[in-house]
């Protein structure tokens, strides 16, 4: 009865706490939400004479389409929306680029006003909004840019009284959002600028013809304004993203390919002190890069997590069988419990690596998972093996890596295509057929072991990768014709004659203590 009370005593202070985290969640959003709304509303009221009914207003309007905002990522992309940095970001760019916007507006009005023989009205036309929708599709999402663009179009409407240039705000805002949704180097936003440029002046004629003004002297004048948007906008976009990738720790394409570079001085170090890794993390980078389309991810970032989530090896790299150059291994030495306790380490010390080198959250959190809570398989069972009647139980999660399991298609990837080239290096005669069924059986046992339980593939993107993974592998191991006079003899293949053994295992455990496919994956 007492075990009994002290079971529900503790299940209720958990409900509470869980309650009490959903509370305090909800609250930081709340205050967000406020916080954002205030700003965005003053912006746009600075200038003006406010009165206390039109201040309440403009916060309620603020406070409506962020709402708004918030309910639509909520609904359509909810990784985003339960990212408490992400909401920060969308936030802080929306309240930016109406500050930013005002600024432009006060330089470009004062400096029309100046020159006298221009109508002010039309400097709107060159304030570039359309910077926070093209920061928001590099950032954060495509999904996320178009309902930024939305609502930029209906707060510039609000602040300048008129419908059509919100018209004129949401149609730069999605050409610039749409412009850079393969943007893979710096200079490209330079020509999402001009597509920016040249819609805005589109519009603008568009807006000119409905208001009668398109044979005024404002019209070219408007035109070239308009066509300016578009390179303050790219120049504006350029000096920003390094700054908010900085900040959040984000990587877009552009900061992807750098980090493809080879000379990166985290891949150099990893070609010089553990060479078998090295090459290893490069098979898998193209593994992984052809089935990524397939299964919806970022091609480049299934690379770049690929040639980086071994990293953790450089630390210990004699102890992993890709890199032993000698015929005894050094876990001969060691007890099945310090070996493994060896293997798991490589993933704590691949993480710290990447942070010590900043490399993005999103890679950091590929290292961590790229083995999930697989078991090590090799040395749990020759510790089984070894366990006498009179020692205690051998417990699996000392064997098993720490977790977490895969969180992300591109995190599965990179697991699977790890365990499939790690466990192709075993085949004594790699055919097509051959090829085939061992990726069958790795991704089966992969699935099987629960390790895809938390990532969003289906059993239709398995079979695509299945397809992917075979096709590589058999063009990576295809035959060769022996050519006349470059026979490769070995010295010593008449001391001792070839052995037999009873099973392809036994041939794994006898050439290599440590086991070929369970020193680099945790699967058979």
């Amino acid at each position: 009865m007492k075990n009994g009370s002290l079971k529900n005593n503790h299940q209720i202070a958990k409900q509470f706490f869980f309650q009490k985290g959903i509370r305090n969640e909800a609250l930081k959003r709340l205050s967000l939400l406020i916080s954002f709304a205030v700003i965005i509303s003053a912006s746009l009221l600075v200038g003006s004479k406010p009165t206390l009914g039109s201040t309440v207003g403009h916060f309620f309007v603020a406070s409506l389409l962020l709402f708004i905002l918030y309910k639509d990522l909520m609904r359509y992309k909810p990784a985003i929306a339960k990212n408490y940095r992400m909401l920060l970001l969308i936030g802080l760019l929306l309240a930016a680029n109406l500050i930013t916007g005002r600024v432009f507006y006060y330089i470009l009005d004062g400096y029309t006003r100046w020159l006298g023989y221009i109508d002010p009205s039309v400097a709107v036309y060159a304030i570039p909004l359309a910077t926070g929708a093209m920061l928001a599709a590099l950032l954060v999402d495509i999904h996320a840019a178009i309902v930024f663009a939305f609502i930029t179009g209906l707060l510039a409407g609000l602040w300048h009284g008129s419908p059509l240039y919100s018209i004129f705000v949401f149609v730069g805002g999605i050409t610039a959002a749409f412009s850079v949704i393969r943007c893979k180097k710096r200079s490209a936003l330079l020509m999402a600028g001009f597509f920016v440029g040249i819609v805005s002046v589109v519009t603008a004629l568009m807006i000119s013809l409905i208001r009668g003004q398109l044979f005024v002297i404002e019209a070219p004048i408007s035109i070239a304004l308009a066509f300016s948007n578009g390179i303050i906008v790219a120049a504006l976009a350029s000096a920003l993203l390094p700054l908010y990738e900085h900040l959040f720790n984000l990587s877009t394409d552009i900061s992807l390919l750098e980090l493809l570079d080879l000379n990166q001085p985290l891949m150099r170090n990893l070609l010089v002190e553990a060479p078998g890794t090295y090459h290893h993390s490069i098979i898998v980078g193209n593994l992984v890069e052809t089935a990524a389309e397939t299964v919806g991810v970022n091609p480049l970032l299934a690379r770049v997590s690929a040639y980086y989530h071994d990293i953790g090896k450089m630390r210990m790299p004699e102890y992993f069988v890709e890199n032993q150059q000698g015929p005894v291994s050094r876990h001969e030495k060691l007890t099945p419990n310090m070996s493994s306790l060896i293997l798991i380490s490589h993933v704590k010390e691949g993480v710290e690596l990447a942070r010590l080198y900043k490399l993005p959250e999103a890679i950091i959190d590929i290292i961590q998972q790229h083995h999930g809570t697989s078991l090590i398989t090799y040395f749990y069972q020759k510790a089984k093996e070894q366990h006498e009647p009179s020692d205690s139980p051998i417990a699996e999660a000392d064997f098993r890596y720490p977790g977490p399991r895969p969180q992300t298609r591109v995190a599965a990837l990179v697991m699977m295509a790890d365990a499939v080239e790690a466990a192709s290096r075993v085949l004594t005669d790699p055919t097509p057929a051959r090829i085939s069924a061992l990726v069958d059986k790795i991704i089966n046992h992969v699935f099987l072991d629960g390790q895809l339980d938390e990532c969003e593939l289906t059993l239709k993107d398995l079979q695509e990768i299945k397809k992917h993974f075979t096709h590589i592998l058999t063009g990576i191991f295809h035959r060769r014709i022996d050519y006349p006079g470059f026979e490769i003899r070995d010295e010593d293949s008449n001391k001792e004659p070839a052995k037999t053994y009873k099973s392809k295992q036994d041939k794994d455990r006898k050439d290599s203590p440590e086991g070929p496919i369970y020193l680099r994956t945790p699967y058979d």
